[in-house]
């Protein structure tokens, strides 16, 4: 192998690698201020998408809000933790993404800054929140 595609090769590993740093580091690090989604339970009649088709992988801040909902309390996910600078967001999933998703699927479903979703009978309103 030629020393010039030998070196281009390892520049290309090397991209490779340090992008995946970039997309697992800003997760590991835990900086920046908490977002969390939380699921409130509503007695609205609104349009909703329901909750039983969403999967624990692709929505996990919203599986968790609804999981920790109970007994008519809101129920919160774990903590979204956004980056100093902007990068983290690039590179990481988040309640943001989730919302966008949701809104996605069910535009009817959306009012302002939440999203309805329906499990097991009971609609919830599911939003991005601070403490």
């Amino acid at each position: 192998m030629r020393p010039v595609t030998r070196n281009l090769i390892l520049g290309i590993l090397a991209v490779l690698v340090l992008l995946i740093a970039l997309g697992a580091l800003p997760s590991l690090l835990g900086s920046g201020d908490p977002y969390y989604l939380t699921a409130t339970p509503s007695n609205a009649t609104h349009a909703a998408v329901d909750a039983g088709t969403l999967s624990e992988r692709q929505y996990p801040y919203a599986t968790a809000a609804l999981a920790n909902a109970s007994d008519g309390e809101a129920g919160r996910s774990a903590p979204y933790r956004t980056g100093y600078v902007g990068i983290k967001e690039a590179f990481t999933h988040s309640p943001f993404d989730e919302l966008a998703s949701l809104r996605g699927r069910n535009p009817a479903a959306a009012e302002g800054d939440a999203v309805y979703l329906s499990d097991n009978g009971t609609l919830y309103r599911v939003a991005v929140a601070r403490p």
